[in-house]
């Protein structure tokens, strides 16, 4: 079964999922219909459980669902019936699942409980600005069926338009649940002892960070570096990404159960690309910290080519610090569960690159799926020319004069869906020395971790068949010290 595809009844019909032009092969993607925020990730007892915005009667946003998919790696998904359906109060907006094992809500040792917005479009017709608030649901059998809580909602709106995607967690030094909130133009943190009274704690930033556009999709939570605890806090805005339409931002600082401090305002971003948004983390895991993302942009998703389905979720990715100067900045690279569907490598050394060199050889046979890893000698430019033979064209690579990594598709297959599609997107470096590019291909997607996970850029593209030709390119003689390069494994079950 392809990652994402549902359980089907006859292996052709998951062949014909697989064979879908541009469908990824090691990506989650529902079998069909719309998707777009990751919603409630949770591991228990083994499996990670992955819910999804979803609309299951077409292909653009639609009446919103959570649907549900679940995995024993983060790599092989399944699709499972839909978890959360719209009911009275509402179709079923962003939000977070944990396992209550203190039985905390009353609803049983370690049922799973889903923290999701309620949201009303009769209210919402009505202008009245409560048309969002908060309600919760609980799984006693590991996520194969639902209860809304009787009581809903928990969290009622305090009279403000956007007000939704709670992420909760466990705040052990006080023994209560923390819910992050997205309020209109900053986050507020509430409290509770039992997942259905809360109360308000304090605000951030209404004065801190971009404001392109609405806050949403917060997600707070603690890394360690070096010994030292610290608090990241994602906060997603769309519009006004680094490279246009949504992205994620992130700040760093201190938390102590009811007020946030970063230690410094300046706005960073978790992803530099234009197709990473919404991401959160999974709960439950411990002190590892693995987040997935939307591959998608508002600017532009409800109308990518795709026939039959629309949007996939970025690589499961590991998250920790690094220091940039006197400041903390977020590091992520794939988790290593990934090695798991990576054919056996085989590696370069000492290429020297004088205009270009072709390496297409190696990679024909990986038909669109391979990862490339790379280090440079010393900060030179670089571009790795991904082509096919019908001329489609993504350049991926950086760029001295602006100390800059960038993903251009202007040329990489149709574009011509939205006006803004077609472009080259930038990421400053955050390091020194040698330069080195991860580089995953699935397909129709392009995902970039340079020096560790330090600076990321991920993309979509349509080509018109696999990208299955690379060519490195120089502007002066260049020395690439190491190339490993392999096939990926099509994450079939």
């Amino acid at each position: 079964m392809i990652a994402g595809a549902c359980s089907v009844s006859k292996q052709t019909n998951a062949q014909t999922v697989a064979n879908e032009p541009h469908r990824p092969q090691f990506h989650f993607t529902p079998k069909a219909h719309w998707m777009n925020d990751p919603n409630g990730m949770v591991f228990l007892n083994g499996t990670y459980h992955l819910f999804f915005q979803h609309n299951p009667g077409g292909t653009t946003w639609g009446p919103m669902h959570w649907g549900h998919a679940t995995s024993k790696d983060m790599m092989h998904w399944e699709e499972q019936p839909i978890a959360l359906y719209p009911d009275s109060l509402g179709t079923i907006f962003s939000g977070s699942a944990v396992v209550d094992k203190n039985n905390t809500a009353g609803f049983g040792k370690n049922a799973l409980v889903a923290i999701y917005t309620c949201h009303n479009k009769a209210i919402e017709d009505a202008k009245t600005g409560l048309h969002q608030y908060q309600g919760i649901a609980y799984s006693t059998d590991e996520g194969k069926t639902w209860t809304k809580y009787e009581k809903n909602p928990v969290l009622p709106n305090p009279g403000i338009w956007d007000f939704r995607d709670p992420k909760v967690r466990w705040y052990e030094a006080e023994k209560k649940w923390v819910m992050t909130l997205a309020t209109k133009d900053r986050i507020t943190f509430y409290s509770s002892p039992n997942l259905k009274q809360w109360t308000k704690e304090s605000e951030f930033g209404e004065k801190l960070g971009a404001h392109g556009g609405v806050w949403e999709c917060p997600d707070l939570f603690p890394l360690d570096y070096n010994g030292q605890k610290k608090w990241v806090l994602l906060v997603s805005i769309n519009p006004g990404g680094p490279n246009g339409g949504s992205a994620t931002q992130y700040f760093v600082g201190h938390f102590d159960g009811k007020t946030f401090i970063p230690d410094n305002p300046v706005t960073r971003w978790v992803d530099y690309g234009t197709d990473n948004y919404a991401g959160v983390t999974f709960s439950n895991l411990g002190d590892r910290q693995v987040f997935m993302g939307w591959m998608s942009n508002w600017q532009y998703a409800e109308r990518v080519p795709t026939q039959n389905w629309r949007s996939a979720n970025t690589l499961p990715r590991e998250l920790g610090l690094a220091k940039s100067g006197n400041d903390f900045i977020l590091t992520s690279t794939p988790v290593k569960e990934m090695a798991t569907i990576i054919n056996k490598a085989s590696v370069l050394q000492n290429i020297t690159v004088n205009t270009s060199y072709d390496i297409s050889d190696k990679i024909q046979a990986y038909n669109g799926k391979y990862v490339v890893d790379l280090e440079v000698d010393g900060q030179k430019d670089i571009a790795l020319h991904l082509t096919n033979a019908k001329g489609d064209l993504l350049v991926i690579g950086y760029e001295k004069a602006g100390n800059a990594f960038y993903i251009d598709r202007t040329k990489a297959g149709e574009v011509n869906f939205e006006p803004g599609f077609a472009k080259k997107m930038t990421a400053p470096r955050n390091a020194q020395g040698n330069i080195n590019l991860k580089i995953i291909i699935d397909a129709a997607s392009a995902e970039v971790f340079a020096d560790s996970g330090r600076t990321v850029l991920t993309a979509i593209f349509f080509p018109q068949e696999p990208l299955n030709l690379l060519h490195i390119k120089a502007t002066a003689p260049l020395k690439v010290l190491k190339l490993k390069h392999a096939g990926i494994a099509t994450a079939i079950k």
